[in-house]
């Protein structure tokens, strides 16, 4: 007997759930309901749009794979969201194939002061990867985290309001107030979150003082949650401080949520008026620190799961260990590391790491000397040093010298004259030594290895 549709998703799901955390699963497919498949179109029943959008960010690849496993080739998948208040639902189709396009949507346009729109095209301006979920707690979040998700869990709850975020660039300001609109928006889709930097408010603003400035402050006065990222923009601009400051009493007192970031507390702002800043300190301040090493290694292990790539613990401690200022510092360097090991086809390397480092960061170095370099070479090899001075040209022994050459260049910055004067050959010899080494390094793994292992003896 055929398995019914109903039967059928539920395969799908068990696909889904092995392939996937259990969290992963509760939160974001336990509730999805299969609610027809014929002639090739399968439609699925899900919260609403926004959470769609969510969805395809995160679990396209494992959704895309169950159904093609449990349902076969070429099927077509339709969501149908939930009904709102007695609205119709609307329903949105995508292709299960290899490059999902959208065939048939109301597509939310970004939101705009000046043109009215109802709830289901309200655009909240938020970015789906920054999640809680893809937040790494640490030491220096876990207060702001906390908060965070106490509003986002329960927006009535108006004690820390306004919420004011403060910190140093880069150290994920901007992702935990997008993360608290985005678990807003899916506990209650119906919502109106409204991420804006001050940046575009204050452009908006300057075309509404010549365009129609009523429409500009009912539009801002109908949120619900409005996040502004980076409030320190409108220091010296009295015009624009002036509206904020009414739009935020209104909101204020109509007990809407209101969200801001800034580089600095509110008591080292300077070019703001007064009566602004008192209203930043009204609700809760919070500041996110720079991160430890702990956060530093969480992040960096979340970002390279992300992206699919294997780093050797070595090289992801040396990474933590130096990249100290910010996280967005941290995630640059893996995207950066990624693309060298794909364009020069190498293994990630603590030496491909050092390349990487080296123009984005300064790097703690110990004083590395001749003689060190020798004796690092020489017990890897498994050799006597004295060797390495004699003519003998046996491989290993030959090898290993333009080992020592190639890394007294590196390390110990000496010049090709002076590493000759201490193995008794001409500069030639040592320059030939050098480029040989570098060659050998791009097709022979286990040079490249062994000389990742010699240095790492050299500079922990």
């Amino acid at each position: 007997m055929n398995a019914t549709h109903q039967e059928l998703w539920a395969q799908c799901c068990q696909f889904i759930k092995d392939n996937i955390s259990a969290q992963q699963f509760d939160t974001w497919f336990r509730d999805i309901t299969c609610e027809s498949y014929a002639d090739g179109k399968l439609v699925l029943m899900v919260q609403s749009s926004f959470f769609v959008d969510l969805l395809e960010e995160r679990f396209q690849p494992v959704l895309r794979a169950a159904i093609k496993k449990i349902f076969g080739e070429g099927v077509q998948l339709f969501y149908r969201f939930r009904m709102d208040q007695g609205a119709p639902s609307t329903s949105l189709q995508k292709s299960a194939g290899p490059s999902p396009t959208i065939l048939a949507q109301s597509k939310a346009q970004p939101a705009n002061p000046f043109q009215a729109t109802d709830q289901r095209d309200f655009d909240p301006q938020l970015n789906p990867r920054y999640t809680f979920e893809n937040y790494c707690p640490g030491d220096s979040n876990k207060i702001a985290r906390s908060i965070g998700e106490a509003i986002a869990n329960n927006p009535s709850l108006k004690t820390f309001n306004p919420l004011f975020v403060f910190g140093p660039s880069g150290v994920g300001k901007t992702h935990l107030i997008q993360a608290i609109g985005i678990r807003i928006k899916e506990n209650n889709p119906k919502a109106r979150v409204l991420y804006v930097t001050a940046r575009l408010f204050q452009s908006q603003y300057t075309a509404a003082a010549s365009r129609d400035i009523n429409s500009f402050f009912h539009f801002y006065q109908s949120i619900d949650t409005l996040i502004i990222d980076d409030i320190q923009d409108l220091q010296n601009m009295p015009g624009t401080q002036n509206t904020f400051f009414h739009i935020f009493n209104h909101l204020h007192q109509h007990d809407r949520q209101i969200i801001m970031s800034s580089d600095c507390a509110p008591s080292e702002m300077e070019g703001f008026e007064a009566r602004l800043l008192n209203r930043f300190k009204w609700g809760m301040q919070v500041e996110l620190e720079r991160p430890d090493i702990a956060l530093r290694r969480s992040v960096l292990k979340l970002k390279t799961e992300q992206d699919g790539l294997c780093i050797p613990p070595d090289v992801a401690e040396f990474i933590a260990s130096n990249v100290t200022q910010s996280v967005r510092e941290l995630e640059g360097i893996v995207v950066s590391l990624l693309a060298h090991a794909t364009v020069l086809n190498r293994d990630i390397s603590l030496d491909l790491a050092r390349r990487v480092m080296a123009n984005a960061i300064k790097i703690k170095r110990s004083q590395v000397n001749f003689e060190m370099v020798c004796e690092a070479v020489a017990s890897y090899y498994n050799i006597t040093t004295d060797l390495l001075f004699t003519k003998t040209r046996k491989r290993e022994v030959s090898d290993a010298r333009q080992v020592v050459m190639y890394l007294a260049k590196k390390l110990a910055k000496m010049s090709f004259k002076a590493i000759g004067h201490k193995l008794d050959r001409t500069h030639a010899t040592v320059l030939y030594a050098c480029n040989s080494i570098e060659d050998r390094m791009q097709t022979e793994k286990k040079l490249a290895a062994d000389l990742d292992a010699i240095e790492a003896s050299i500079t922990k």
